[in-house]
């Protein structure tokens, strides 16, 4: 998998198999596994593969009622709200619902736990997988992370403890999950509820870097904290770091417009860019920005987009707003395809990338029963040509055909 540029860095099968494979910060190449050198690791690795949804999905499991089912997966119900906590909705990316529904999850009893990650304290551009009992764990995760990040490494840690344990995790973290969970059915018992958060992929650490020299940090500052997202809609990217004399300085704050489309997205993996998942189909309950309904400003109060997938996370969706803990209303099915415009055209994109990843000899992902080259048939001719064309020329650009060698690992 990581081989072939199909690895996710989801962090599944380090989870699974702790003692034999672990995951690394590669600055290029992302968060990748790296299996110990023995006949008993190999072997693990082989086990790994039916817990990796990198290679493959299979969407065929899933209901589907209709065509927004068909392009989204299923879409039991939608809301349009944030967190009835001030805090918890100034500190999220858009209006804090990921961290209210978790919060819910733990004050209800319905979780002992909530598996999710949060920047590292030794190092803040890295990332950690987290189990969080308390609303102050909660707190440190909340915002979003753009940067590599594997929250299946707690999968492990769930299916060998006692406790009930919520996940939080991208698309592909969840797709990952939920294998794992048809696998075994004593996991899926441990995980009540499953939440993803839309993704449009992950920069690598090259990206975080380019963007700490934007805000001014200096090479030998001690970076203290960095923040993509939060503290209002959709918030500023920031920076603070101790210099030599232990004082703390703090950057300016850029636009999220501008962290994100100049700097951050550019860098992300070859993988992110043959994603056919951004929304989160798997889960439970998939949570976004409504984009449709944008903010004026950088710091506006925040709102969420809130989606129900299975009829589990819809009565857990409805309960929290029951309890007072969202503040939200029911909107129309459709409203993804409004909120998150350039993503249909993104799904049948990636079929032609696939089919000129093909073309070439390169092993690329299968979605079994998800409607792809639809989507691809009704995108402009220029569309068309550019998915294919435009894949040929970044596999000459970026030498996919070379198999992905995880080094440089911290």
């Amino acid at each position: 998998m990581v081989a072939c540029n199909l690895c996710t860095g989801c962090g599944a099968c380090a989870g699974a198999f702790p003692d034999l494979i672990r995951m690394v910060d590669d600055p290029v190449n992302g968060r990748r596994p790296v299996v110990a050198a023995t006949p008993e690791a190999r072997a693990a690795a082989k086990d790994a593969v039916a817990l990796c949804a990198g290679g493959a999905s299979d969407w065929t499991a899933l209901p589907r009622a209709d065509a927004i089912d068909a392009d989204w997966g299923p879409v039991l119900a939608t809301w349009e709200g944030w967190a009835a906590d001030d805090e918890i909705r100034h500190r999220g990316s858009s209006g804090g619902a990921v961290t209210a529904l978790a919060g819910f999850a733990l004050e209800s009893g319905a979780a002992d736990g909530v598996a999710h990650i949060a920047a590292r304290a030794d190092d803040p551009r890295l990332n950690e997988a987290v189990i969080s009992r308390d609303r102050a764990g909660l707190l440190r995760g909340a915002g979003s992370r753009y940067a590599q990040a594997s929250p299946a490494e707690s999968l492990g840690r769930i299916a060998r403890g006692e406790d009930r344990v919520a996940f939080i995790g991208k698309p592909c973290d969840v797709a990952s999950a939920h294998k794992a969970m048809r696998a075994d059915a004593d996991l899926a018992a441990k995980i009540p509820l499953t939440i993803a958060i839309f993704c449009a992929g992950a920069p690598n650490l090259v990206a975080t870097d380019r963007l700490l020299d934007r805000l001014g940090v200096p090479k030998d500052g001690q970076l203290v904290d960095l923040r993509y997202r939060g503290q209002g809609w959709p918030g500023l990217m920031q920076a603070a770091w101790l210099d030599a004399d232990g004082t703390r300085h703090v950057s300016e704050g850029i636009p999220y417009a501008e962290g994100w489309g100049r700097i951050l997205q550019s860098e992300r993996r070859w993988r992110c860019r043959v994603c056919a998942d951004h929304t989160g189909a798997f889960a439970d309950i998939s949570v976004g920005d409504p984009w449709h309904n944008p903010p004026e400003g950088h710091t506006d109060a925040g709102r969420s987009l809130i989606v129900a997938r299975t009829a589990r996370g819809r009565a857990f969706v409805e309960a929290a707003i029951a309890a007072g803990v969202l503040v939200a209303e029911p909107r129309g099915r459709d409203v993804i395809a409004a909120a998150q415009p350039n993503l249909k055209a993104t799904h049948g994109a990636v079929w032609g990338r696939r089919v000129a990843m093909r073309a070439v000899g390169l092993r690329a992902p299968r979605d079994r029963g998800l409607g792809l080259f639809a989507m691809w048939c009704g995108l402009p001719l220029r569309e068309k040509l550019q998915s294919v064309a435009g894949t040929w020329k970044r596999v000459v650009r970026e030498r996919l055909w070379r198999p992905v060698v995880v080094g440089a690992a911290k």
